[in-house]
């Protein structure tokens, strides 16, 4: 089992920044990709950025050089995932959730969510 605890989000005028932290613990040399996403209220739950155990990245395209990726292997007792946030929209609110992917066995884990409020 992986547990994830997210922290850092927060209210947050627009043009602010933010970085969000995911701090996976338990059976975390199970743990291969990592990633973010995001849910508006009345909307569906969205891949903000993704990052490979080998630190490739992938960022949806209304984040592209604003959000930035990051993990931190290097414990053997926890993992860390960060998303830097840069130039925040109001269109940018929404509860953030970190997922950690397993390959053996498959599993996804998902923390339970940090708030993100963009707003003047």
């Amino acid at each position: 089992q992986v547990q994830l605890v997210e922290s850092g989000g927060g209210l947050v005028q627009p043009g602010g920044s933010l970085r969000l932290s995911c701090v996976a613990s338990g059976s975390i040399f199970s743990i291969n990709d990592m990633s973010w996403y995001r849910q508006a209220p009345g909307k569906e739950r969205e891949l903000v950025a993704f990052i490979t155990r080998g630190g490739t990245t992938t960022y949806a395209d209304s984040v592209k050089g604003r959000f930035t990726i990051s993990r931190d292997n290097a414990t053997y007792t926890k993992y860390l995932l960060y998303l830097q946030m840069n130039g925040l929209k109001p269109e940018d609110t929404a509860v953030y959730y970190c997922k950690a992917v397993s390959l053996r066995p498959p599993q996804a884990y998902w923390g339970q969510g940090t708030q993100v409020t963009v707003s003047s």
